[in-house]
């Protein structure tokens, strides 16, 4: 792993967030969620699609042409809109997505709108070319926020959904005032190191913190000590000395 510049906090290093501000002037930052647990998701939602159709399909069976009227207006619905109607709702994600902790938004962070979530669904077709999910595949994999050709054109993200009984880190690390002032960049990517801190490894943890040691002292050393002095110096750019 690279090391950060010398006397500075690489913020893309220490979180991999898309940043975002509302038009109210706050700062979002989201957490883009990669091709495996969006993988995943499809995966989940398309075996509840299948498991519908074949229930309907063995009910309709008897019902003669009615029945498969009804059935392929049933398999039209849950292929275009199926997706469009879990992401309109309170939890804006399938139920897919929601087993893997995503959610669907806009750019901006605030919830989809019904245009946006049309375009986004309406665009598998592109994205499923040439075949087996390819373009999609190949745009996720090579942008930073991980967005399918659907996503780009809707102005949309999946993103990993914060629970919200994450623990508080408020009270975790005692205060340390910082050896040098801190560019206000370098104090944005302890706050977010600290806010992610409880959804981490400690390994994980002391890895990222070493990357931040230079603002505590401890540049070039690694471990739960200099975690916690770092995490301290967040609590004090945080105002809680």
């Amino acid at each position: 792993m690279s090391k950060p510049e010398h006397g500075r906090v690489r913020r893309d290093i220490l979180d991999t967030v898309v940043p975002s501000e509302t038009p109210e002037g706050i700062l979002l930052e989201l957490r883009p969620a990669g091709l495996t647990p969006r993988y995943y998701a499809f995966i989940v939602d398309w075996i509840i699609r299948l498991a519908v159709i074949d229930a309907v399909a063995t009910v309709t069976g008897f019902m003669g042409g009615i029945g498969v009227a009804f059935w392929i207006v049933l398999l039209f619905v849950l292929e275009w809109f199926y997706p469009v109607f879990f992401e309109l709702s309170a939890r804006a994600a399938t139920p897919g997505k929601r087993i893997f902790g995503l959610k669907v938004v806009m750019d901006n962070g605030l919830p989809i709108t019904a245009a946006a979530s049309m375009t986004r669904n309406l665009l598998r077709v592109a994205d499923f070319l040439p075949f087996g999910f390819g373009f999609g595949t190949l745009s996720m994999l090579f942008r930073h926020d991980n967005k399918r050709l659907g996503d780009i054109a809707a102005a949309t993200l999946v993103v990993h959904h914060r629970r919200a009984d994450r623990r508080n880190v408020s009270a975790e690390w005692p205060p340390l005032m910082p050896l040098r002032p801190l560019a206000p960049e370098d104090q944005a990517a302890l706050v977010a190191l600290a806010v992610r801190a409880p959804t981490l490894t400690p390994e994980r943890l002391d890895e990222l913190a070493a990357l931040a040691a230079v603002t505590s002292g401890d540049e070039g050393q690694s471990g739960p000590e200099v975690t916690a002095r770092v995490l301290g110096v967040a609590q004090w750019v945080l105002g809680r000395r």
